[in-house]
């Protein structure tokens, strides 16, 4: 009896639990399936990307190495933020990416530019005022009032005496002339004349007249005032007539001589004010007008000369001190026009980009923007094209965003955006100088079949390429490019070449 109370009680306790398993099912199951599809549906649409750091153009569904450099792959960086524009070139950050950037944004806006010049040169003498004292007759000289370069000379002081034969015959002429003056008067004045020529004073000459002595030496007089920049005689010397004794500079007026790269020379003119101080004078502030500027460009420094006129009645104002000056001028062709900082200005020496956010969203979505440069205002730039007003462009963190744009193989400053499907970026340092080094690399470059882009940078040497990988490397290309006589990461250029080329493009040490 009491086994079968046992049993009914086993099978009573299965029911219940058998029971429980088919309701547990009719509740859950259905919710875990959907659960399942929705977490299989959120993998898929966000299935990872994987690229290389070094060469961007590579993509991969899976983590491995590069075929290129052979280095791990990186997963693309993602963001979560929904609702983000659908623009296929623009890049977009996540709110942590775009606090880690110290992201920055303003809107453009215009404004009447003020070109500020900082220009750097020195004092020199005005060459106007400069003076040679010489000496009117031949002769020995048999003193010197002046001894040494950086005395001042004040007009009609006694700088030399000459001994001249020739004027004293032409003072005993006089003389002679002087007992014939009631009937030869002619013969006097051409006498007096003659010593007039020889810059004798007529109260010189009236001292002869009247003692009737002669002089067997004779006062050099100062013809103008200044101070002694050179000593061209010692005592003792013979000079010839028109000789120079001392070179004179009239320091009461000086110019301040400024080197003008050829970028600033379209917005300086003259008449122009330019204020400048000095280093040997903190403090004190100088200004003056442009009175000239040199139309010839020194060919070493690419700079023009730009002259201000002074006036210096203290005489603080000494040749050769060092002076550096301000000019802000208004540019009148490019009035009202769009304004930037610098900072948002990506440069690649032949293309200017910017990052400009995508409107109607708020999130940190950008796109990069090819603009033309016109003046350079210290920390701005002028926009010619390319660029509203009002839109909303980064000012800080654009190398981020650029940087960021590159990994995913989106248009960035390094790229173009009109570039030839299944084109490959690639980019290598080749040596070179000049201008012309730069075209013959760019066109040996392209000759290579397969090459649509080729752009060589002259600061940093570095090559940026566009090519059909199908059709060609950039182990061909570096090839190809140092039969042209340039040095490469991978190649070296023939000695024979390389000593064809032209002196300024001797990149070699």
């Amino acid at each position: 009896m009491k086994t079968n109370r046992t049993l009914k009680y086993v099978v009573l306790y299965g029911l219940i639990f058998t029971a429980g398993l088919f309701l547990g099912k009719w509740l859950f199951g259905g919710a875990s399936h959907d659960v399942k599809t929705a977490e299989h549906i959120h993998s898929e649409s966000e299935a990872q990307v994987w690229t290389c750091s070094m060469h961007p153009q590579i993509r991969q569904d899976k983590p491995g190495k590069c075929p290129l450099c052979a280095m791990d792959l990186i997963p693309v960086r993602t963001s979560g933020t929904p609702g983000a524009a659908a623009d296929p070139d623009a890049i977009q950050l996540s709110d942590e990416a775009a606090a880690l950037a110290n992201i920055q944004t303003i809107a453009a806006g215009r404004s009447n530019p003020v070109k500020e010049m900082r220009l750097y040169g020195t004092i020199k003498p005005d060459e106007r005022l400069l003076r040679s004292l010489v000496s009117h007759v031949s002769g020995r000289i048999e003193t010197l009032s002046i001894n040494f370069a950086g005395e001042t000379v004040q007009e009609g002081q006694v700088i030399a005496t000459i001994y001249s034969p020739d004027l004293l015959n032409a003072q005993q002429e006089l003389l002679e002339a002087k007992k014939i003056a009631a009937s030869q008067p002619a013969l006097l004045d051409a006498a007096r004349a003659k010593l007039h020529f020889w810059k004798l004073t007529d109260s010189q000459i009236a001292e002869i007249e009247l003692t009737g002595k002669v002089r067997p030496v004779v006062d050099v007089l100062a013809n103008a005032g200044g101070i002694v920049t050179a000593k061209r005689v010692e005592q003792g010397d013979y000079v010839s007539q028109g000789g120079a004794l001392f070179e004179l500079a009239d320091l009461s007026s000086v110019w301040a001589v400024f080197d003008a790269y050829e970028q600033d020379l379209p917005y300086l003119k003259t008449g122009d004010k330019v204020n400048y101080t000095l280093q040997t004078l903190p403090g004190r502030t100088f200004s003056g007008r442009i009175s000239f500027i040199d139309p010839i460009l020194d060919k070493t420094t690419r700079t023009a000369r730009v002259r201000v006129e002074t006036a210096n009645p203290k005489l603080e104002l000494k040749p050769e001190m060092y002076a550096s000056a301000t000019v802000k001028t208004s540019l009148k062709r490019q009035e009202n026009e769009i304004v930037v900082p610098k900072t948002a200005v990506l440069w690649t020496g032949r293309r200017s980009v910017v990052y400009v956010k995508q409107p109607d969203t708020d999130a940190a979505v950008f796109k990069m923007r090819e603009i033309e440069l016109g003046a350079s205002l210290g920390e701005e730039y002028v926009i010619l094209s390319g660029l509203d007003e009002g839109e909303e462009i980064v000012v800080r963190g654009a190398f981020a965003v650029d940087a960021s744009a590159q990994l995913e193989g989106k248009p960035s400053m390094m790229s173009l955006e009109n570039t030839p499907d299944g084109a490959t970026g690639a980019s290598f340092t080749v040596q070179g100088l000049c201008e012309m080094c730069r075209d013959r690399i760019e066109k040996a470059a392209k000759s290579v079949t397969g090459v649509s882009f080729a752009s060589w940078n002259q600061e940093t040497n570095v090559l940026t390429l566009k090519y059909n990988p199908e059709k060609t490397s950039p182990g061909a290309i570096g090839r190809t490019i140092a039969e042209a006589g340039h040095d490469n990461g991978t190649f070296h250029a023939p000695d024979s070449v390389y000593e064809a080329l032209p002196a300024c493009c001797k990149y070699r040490k």
